[in-house]
């Protein structure tokens, strides 16, 4: 890698101690980035051996029975608790966050890596798991099955509850860094969208993730003591442990998809050259979904045997949870209508967000109406529906950003023309993986089963290509952002024309984020009071 040559983070301090002992909050984002990408090859490589081995009908292709239902349980475990829930908080909240906000770090910088290293702590016994007989239950650990099964439940639900504290302690750190660190003169409409979806996701992290973590160390105590809590067998309910894991687990949705709509909430009026319509509304509409993502958990459990009032009061609430997210997509395509568009690459993943997002959205108006969702429960259609919400919209979020940002944390440019290349690719290696199971969902096709009928081959194969082809392009974009970093060109401070206080210094930046107190000139979206000269550069 060709030396540095401006004083920057990654060459002041220097030595291996000064990363495995820094508070410098770039530099633990730098880590966690490393941390949850090595996640995501990992549980993306679990995704595709889960596909090859669904491509023909008869079952033990690749794999048999037993090792199949471990392959998915850690799929989605590592997608979730390792990859999705820290990748843009942890990552690139940590990265970018103080910088918008003035500040020269987080307001607990000693949190924040004792954050990361609880990270990797947490990582290890989901690994340990993973080469000890790994759990076979599911990514939900559902009950009576996950307090009889002889797999490695408990290293596993071990591993996720000490990730908890560290989503516990991010949100913590970015609560109290967003209200005591702001630069003097940012008020909260001066804010940054993306600090806005960061804080609201920061309240979901701190209030939700301990009934998480109390529901696991209940799980471990019953199998470990045999206390009757959610078997049957032993006077337990299994129910209340879905109320339990869904009381959490529905607001970890908001916990990974809000960060997403906040980078989103970035791209498009940089992109499009415009000043952001509906500031105030998109930024309560994250609040809004933060508040009632409390309270639509009881969707999960429609044919759980609930009540049928309880079902119609969780139904009304989870189309009310629609209307925020409305909300913010109306205002984006408002924001490009008349936009001076340039199609850059992380612009690319905000149309693709926008499109795939919807989808997810829209399907989940699906599964949130009784009648359809008694059809649709637990079949390849819910699959679909959640990876359109998850990868279509969290994940391409993330890529959005991550090639935002990527000038800012290396100096250097990556390759456009690969990065639009690998863009489309991903896209249609994901419609054509994903869009399919929709359709073999409807068809009455059961999510995790092993082997399946004659009828559904086609579709199944068809989704197995798909994954070939989205994997095709995860490889050539490790291949152009690796090079870069060697060999790219050298990034200016500000390679988009962004207004938001990361880019008023040095790509990469100091140590201290700011050689001078950065001084607010323009809000971070303030396009239309922008010079003509100043615009068109």
């Amino acid at each position: 890698m060709e030396a540095v040559p401006e004083r920057s983070y990654l060459n002041e301090p220097k030595g291996w101690k000064s990363w495995v002992f820094t508070l410098d909050h770039k530099r633990i984002g730098l880590m966690y980035l490393f941390s949850i990408m090595a996640s995501f090859l990992l549980g993306g490589i679990f995704a595709l051996l889960i596909r090859l081995e669904l491509l023909h009908i008869g079952g033990k292709h690749i794999m048999g029975a037993e090792t199949y239902n471990q392959v998915f349980t850690l799929h989605g475990a590592i997608m979730i608790f390792l990859f999705i829930i820290p990748s843009i908080p942890a990552a690139l909240g940590n990265f970018v966050l103080p910088q918008m906000l003035g500040a020269k770090d987080v307001a607990f910088p000693r949190l924040n890596l004792a954050s990361f290293y609880i990270y990797v702590f947490g990582a290890f016994f989901a690994v340990y798991s993973m080469m000890s007989n790994a759990a076979d239950t599911g990514w939900t650990f559902y009950t009576p099955y996950s307090t009889t099964t002889n797999t490695a439940v408990i290293s596993m639900t071990l591993g996720v509850f000490i990730l908890g504290f560290s989503s516990i302690f991010t949100g913590l750190n970015f609560i109290v860094t967003v209200h005591k660190l702001r630069l003097p003169g940012m008020t909260w409409y001066k804010m940054p969208l993306f600090v806005w979806g960061l804080y609201a996701t920061a309240i979901i992290q701190v209030l939700a993730t301990p009934v998480l973590g109390i529901t696991l160390i209940l799980l471990i105590l019953e199998r470990l003591f045999g206390i009757g809590i959610f078997d049957p067998a032993m006077g337990g309910d299994p129910i209340l442990y879905q109320h339990f894991f869904w009381f959490y687990s529905h607001p970890a949705v908001y916990i990974m998809i809000l960060p997403g709509m906040a980078i989103i909430s970035e791209l498009i009026p940089v992109f499009a050259h415009r000043k952001i319509f509906g500031y105030k509304a998109i930024a309560y509409s994250s609040l809004a979904i933060a508040f009632v993502s409390f309270l639509v958990w009881g969707h999960h459990m429609f044919v759980s045997g609930q009540s049928q009032y309880a079902a119609m009061i969780f139904s009304f609430l989870t189309f009310v949870v629609a209307i925020p997210s409305g909300i913010k997509v109306f205002n984006w395509l408002a924001t490009l209508y008349k936009g001076s568009i340039s199609f850059a690459t992380p612009m690319l993943y905000a149309f693709s967000f926008l499109f795939l997002f919807t989808i997810g959205g829209l399907t989940g108006m699906f599964l949130g109406a009784l009648a359809t969702d008694v059809h649709l429960h637990d079949t390849y259609f819910v699959v679909a529906h959640f990876h359109y919400v998850m990868m279509g919209g969290t994940v391409m979020a993330f890529l959005g950003g991550l090639h935002y940002w990527w000038p800012k944390m290396w100096g250097r440019m990556y390759n456009e023309f690969w990065g639009k290349v690998s863009a489309v690719l991903v896209f249609l290696g994901f419609n054509i993986t994903f869009f399919t199971q929709f359709i073999l969902g409807a068809k009455g096709m059961p999510r995790r089963y092993y082997n399946y009928l004659d009828q559904y081959q086609p579709l199944h194969a068809y989704s197995t290509y798909g994954s070939w082809i989205l994997a095709l392009g995860f490889i050539i974009m490790a291949v152009y952002l690796i090079h870069s970093i060697f060999k790219g060109k050298k990034a200016s401070g500000n390679p988009w024309g962004g207004l938001t206080l990361e880019w008023t210094n040095s790509s990469p930046p100091p140590p201290e984020n700011f050689i001078e107190t950065p001084v607010l000139k323009y809000g971070p979206y303030d396009y239309d009071k922008l010079p003509a000269e100043k615009l068109n550069s």
